[in-house]
Formats: C-alpha cells, structure tokens, sequence
C-alpha cells in the first residue's frame, strides 16, 4: 500500500516507469464525463499504455482497446476477457461518445487550475464544479501513495462534480507537475492537504458548501491529520487503516497464512515478518542477521511461500547488498510507528469509514473493531464493510492460477460517498455493506456544533 514504490525500486523497475506508461493516454482528448440518453454518466479516464478506462457511478468498469477502425473494444474489469461492449468517440470538439446502444455526450464543468505553495513547495491543483446555481458541497481528493499524477488519472474528479459535488484533486509534492520530493511524512501531507482545502475555498467562493476530504489507502492516515488541523465538515476514509504501518503489514502476514490455509504456522510466520520489517524501517541498518537466520530456519517449510505481507515480501529474496543498495533510493521518511488512534478520538469531524473485508494490503479486521470502539464511545464516525471486497473497493475472480482479478468497484461504494459527502449522513442500504451508524445523540452533537 505505502511502499509500493520500495517495490519497484527492489524490483529493478524504474521509478519512471510507471508515469511514462501512462503517457500517450494522459492527453487523450476522449478523457471525461458522458451523460447517456438513457440517464446514467459514464466517465472515461486514461489508464495503462494507449488503453482508456470507463466507470459508472454504479461501479461497472472495463478497459477499453483502440481497434484498427477507430472504435474501442471493452474488457471486464481489469481483466483480459473481453465483456461485449463496444465505444467510439465523435472528434473531440464535438464531444460525442457511443457506448453499446446507448449515446451520449460530454458534460460540461467549471474547472479551475492552479497552483499553491505548502511550506515552501509548489503545489499544482484543480478544482472542478459543476455547472449549477446556489452552493455545492466540495471534496478534496487526498492521495494515497501512487507516484502518478492524480490529476491525470483520478477519476473521481469528474465523478463526483457530474453528480452535482465540486472536487479538488492536486499532485501531491513530487509527483506529477507539482514541485518538492516525494514523501511519506503523514504531516507533512497532511499540511499540503490543509492548503489545498483552503485553496479550494478560496476559488470556489461563495458557491462552497459543505467542504472535507476523501483519502483512500495511505490517505487514510492523512485525511483524518488534516481534518484536525483545520476544521472541515467531513472525512471519508477509503480502504484506509486505524492501526500502525507495521501493524498494517503483520496483519496482511496473517490474512496470507490465513487464505492458504496455514494458520497453525502464523506465529512463525509473523517471527519472520517482524525481523523482516526491522530492516526495512532501519533501511538495512539493523536486523539483518536476524532475519537471515529465520529464513534460513523456515524457508523450506510449506508456509514460507506464502509470506507476502504488504511490504515484507519485498526482502524476502534480497541479500545484504542488495538490500543496502535498494534501501538508498527509499528515504520516503514513512512514520512506520505512527499511532493514529490519538488523532481519531481527539477530533470532532465526522467521518466515514469504509473497508473491504477481503483486503491484503489493508487488512480491515482490527481497523472495523477500533472504529467500531470508537463509535461505541459516541464518535461521530460511520463503518462499512464491503464482504468479499479488496484495496481500492474493488470485487474480483480468482485467475487459473489462483491470482485475484478485479471486476468492478462494490455496488453502492460511490453513492455511499457521495451521500456522505451532501449530508453528513448515509443511508441503510448500500450493496452488501454491513453498516455501523453513530449514535443518534452523537450525531446530533455534530450537527448543533456545526450550526
């Protein structure tokens, strides 16, 4: 989740890679929001190489393949099976886009980019609204750890305002055309997500309602940071963590022993994974002997295979020099103790929570039962749990060989968000998540200090 760019240090990929596949697409003129004849909005985002990506707000998504006669051919999900539909664009003045049967064109916003300065970098932004009279509520789009520009790929900017909800989404400081080195530092990001609200006020102006933030994954830690420095009306957190860095990954080694059928062989396991996360944290300092020596003991056991984890999985196949030579390009500055209990019980902004109950890289089982405390103790705070669903609140099939594939996003998850966002509040029913709501007197609470 965090260290995904640790990831492709270690793994020989360069840290480039990732935005320069993203190229050719980024400045597909196709790229927005469609309202269909038949009512729904179909947004169209940039995704790997020269492929695009739909999503409906109810979830459906697909990959979509330029044909040699200038269509596009869908395939479900994130998957290689192609899913029947089929889309083609007008010139890109006209703004015209044929999905299946259906026809439609593309929605007009007042976007506004800009840039700010957050303790001394520059920091590039837009805020995006939709075309309509009187106040609207306005989410700022908090980062998780990707490196990409979330102006080029974050979708949920034109999801949302197409749904009458202004959005702000910014580069994060080394990522994209914003200025600054790219960190981990959950305060620091938490201060550039503080400016980028208040830059958000500032040019939405008299049209700005209810404003907060939505942080998925990393963001998770970072919204709720924020949320604290500066008053806001609303957080979402999206397959986000209440619980430490370290803890996020011990909790992923034991789903990992769990899912394969090896719990009786879960304390080793985790033996493993802590020595392992002492020289990741320690950048190759500290532990390495240690750790060796455990893999040596375990490595031929049939449980050893299935250690992932997060991020431990990383320097599982790595000696020493390999692992100094990689930890020289990761000082992200990543708090891997940071404790976020102390920040969500001292706040005053609701917040709703949601997980997937089969996430890997965001365990969700200990993160429900401390939010679930906290809403026992009268937080203003809502949990909801997606069964069956993984990071980034997707469903998914398992591959021949056993891997997962994502499908679709969990029915009800953008309206869930979208609701909260307008209202403070959500109601019974979203798919199949299992919803915890405050109480009606914290609830309250929030609204009469809000007035």
């Amino acid at each position: 989740m965090k260290l995904n760019a640790i990831g492709a240090a270690i793994c020989g990929v360069g840290l480039l890679s990732s935005a320069s596949a993203f190229a050719d697409s980024t400045a597909d003129c196709h790229v927005g929001a469609y309202r269909l004849a038949s009512g729904p909005v179909v947004d169209i985002a940039p995704s790997e190489g020269d492929t695009l990506r739909w999503r409906l707000f109810t979830g459906e998504t697909g990959q979509l393949h330029r044909q040699a006669d200038g269509t596009w051919k869908s395939t479900l999900g994130w998957s290689d099976r192609p899913d029947g539909k089929s889309v083609s664009f007008s010139d890109c003045e006209k703004g015209d886009v044929a999905f299946g049967a259906d026809r439609g064109h593309r929605i007009a916003f007042d976007t506004t980019d800009t840039t700010f300065v957050s303790n001394g970098v520059k920091l590039v932004g837009r805020l995006v609204m939709p075309r309509a009279q009187g106040k609207v509520p306005v989410v700022v789009l908090v980062h998780g750890s990707e490196h990409d520009s979330a102006r080029d790929f974050y979708s949920l900017q034109r999801m949302f305002p197409a749904q009458g909800i202004g959005a702000f989404v910014y580069d994060k400081r080394g990522t994209g055309a914003s200025g600054g080195v790219y960190t981990q530092d959950f305060e620091t990001l938490a201060d550039d997500a503080v400016l980028a609200m208040r830059q958000a006020r500032r040019l939405g102006g008299a049209r700005v309602g209810r404003i907060g933030y939505q942080g998925g994954s990393e963001g998770g830690w970072v919204a709720p940071l924020a949320a604290n420095k500066a008053a806001v009306d609303f957080t979402i957190v999206s397959f986000g963590l209440a619980v430490t860095v370290l803890e996020e990954d011990q909790q992923s080694v034991m789903l990992d022993m769990h899912f394969h059928h090896h719990e009786g062989d879960t304390p080793k396991a985790l033996e493993l994974a802590r020595a392992g996360e002492r020289v990741i944290e320690t950048g190759g300092k500290e532990g390495y002997a240690e750790f060796d020596a455990l893999r040596q003991m375990y490595r031929n056991e049939a449980w050893y295979k299935d250690v992932h984890g997060d991020f431990v999985w990383l320097v599982l196949p790595l000696d020493k020099a390999q692992i100094d030579e990689a930890v020289k390009q990761l000082d992200f500055h990543t708090p891997f103790r940071y404790e976020p209990m102390p920040v969500l019980k001292s706040s005053t902004t609701p917040q709703l929570w949601i997980s997937g109950g089969d996430d890997l890289e965001a365990p969700s089982a200990e993160t429900a039962r401390r939010i679930k405390s906290l809403i026992a103790d009268g937080k203003d705070y809502t949990f909801a749990l997606y069964p069956g669903a993984e990071h980034g609140m997707t469903q998914y099939e398992l591959s021949p060989t056993g891997e997962r594939v994502s499908t679709r996003y969990a029915p009800g998850y953008f309206q869930m968000m979208a609701d909260f966002i307008r209202n403070g509040r959500i109601g019974a029913h979203y798919g199949e998540a299992a919803i915890t709501q405050p109480s009606p007197r914290s609830a309250a609470h929030s609204v009469a200090q809000k007035e």
